[in-house]
């Protein structure tokens, strides 16, 4: 059964707060919390800045009416969409009423008087159940307009599929692609599993959520915690097995960093190099044993320095063939000259090292024979 296309209305005290909605994070959403706890939770939302927009607008939008569910007390509705919306209003009726959550919500009613119906007739809609709110939820926040952090969205693609929809089914209700669900999925599970194993402060995981998402399509990372992305839901719901802990506990220390050390790198675009790093036993041997491991270092260890070598060998060839075209117009430029003796002499420093350190693998190249 589809939400209803007619819009209705309802007062704000027949409006509930829903202890469930994904962008509470998961240490709050789905616990009894009361309303007023929900509230003050929601409080972090920036909810001011949709209380100013209804009084400078006169209003609540009927184009953003709420979507609600029956319950769970008769006469009583969930807001299962537009929470923000909601706790905005209820923020606003307490403040006209001589009770401000603070001081910024006291000036921000002074002198100013509720528009009619603003806490009377509220705008909703009437879905089923939450379930038939999945797509539409799934497709606003996961890849549409409002989207949620990235911890938000993971915990609600992983509800879905352990409602028993597949990959591809929850692919189709939000319109992502399958590999991103699957990649989802797994990280959330990750995250639970981090949580209980890893004495990792909470605030780490805040920021960091999408660098252990991303982190998931590098084989070294899937190889170093023995997990394949590959397995249906119900084999990788468990997530790392417990015989390698160990190599989990290591892994969010690594990415998240705990109350002694900060994360191995920051940057989200390192985490190729990251797999690179977790694939050599020598770079991992490195980072257990240092107290304070360098991830430069460990990329150095692993090889993972080697692409970038060789690209900024070729683009330096590249220049210098682009300058050959002209060079002969400036033979006797004493500053060309000291720049090309400078290059000489680095790329013959190469052509030493490079032989020095492969001589089984055929004879050394020698400056002389570059044509």
């Amino acid at each position: 059964m589809p939400i209803q296309t007619t819009i209705a209305y309802e007062e704000i005290d027949n409006l509930l707060l829903d202890p469930e909605n994904p962008r509470l994070g998961r240490q709050t959403s789905g616990k009894k919390l009361s309303q007023e706890e929900l509230l003050n939770e929601m409080a972090q939302w920036k909810v001011d800045e949709l209380a100013i927009s209804f009084l400078e607008n006169g209003g609540f939008w009927t184009q953003e009416a709420l979507i609600c569910i029956k319950g769970p007390k008769p006469g009583k509705f969930t807001v299962v969409e537009g929470n923000r919306r909601l706790s905005a209003l209820m923020r606003l009726r307490d403040a006209f009423d001589g009770n401000p959550a603070s001081p910024k919500w006291k000036e921000l009613v002074e002198g100013r008087h509720p528009s009619k119906g603003l806490f009377k007739q509220i705008p909703y809609l009437l879905a089923p159940s939450r379930e038939s709110v999945q797509a539409f939820l799934g497709f606003r926040h996961v890849t549409g307009i409002e989207p949620w952090a990235p911890s938000e969205k993971a915990k609600f693609i992983a509800n879905m599929v352990e409602q028993g929809m597949t990959y591809d089914e929850v692919r189709r209700k939000i319109g992502s692609t399958k590999e991103a669900v699957r990649r989802n999925y797994v990280a959330h599970k990750l995250y639970l599993q981090i949580e209980e194993q890893a004495n990792i402060p909470r605030e780490n995981f805040k920021d960091r959520f999408s660098v252990l998402f991303l982190s998931l399509r590098t084989q070294g990372v899937q190889q170093f915690l023995h997990i394949d992305l590959n397995l249906p839901p119900e084999k990788i719901k468990e997530g790392v097995p417990r015989k390698h802990q160990k190599a989990l506990q290591d892994f969010a220390i690594w990415l998240f960093g705990d109350d002694k050390k900060l994360p191995l790198f920051s940057d989200s675009r390192q985490v190729d190099k990251f797999g690179k790093v977790l694939e050599s036993a020598d770079a991992v041997s490195y980072l257990r044993r240092s107290p304070i491991p360098n991830f430069e270092v460990a990329i150095r260890m692993a090889g993972g320095d080697l692409p970038e070598s060789i690209e900024r060998v070729h683009e330096a060839a590249d220049k210098v063939e682009e300058v050959l075209r002209v060079a002969h117009h400036h033979a006797k430029n004493l500053k060309l000259k000291q720049a090309a003796t400078r290059l000489g002499r680095s790329t013959k420093q190469l052509l030493w090292v490079l032989p020095a350190r492969n001589r089984s693998r055929g004879p050394a190249v020698s400056i002389g024979s570059i044509r």
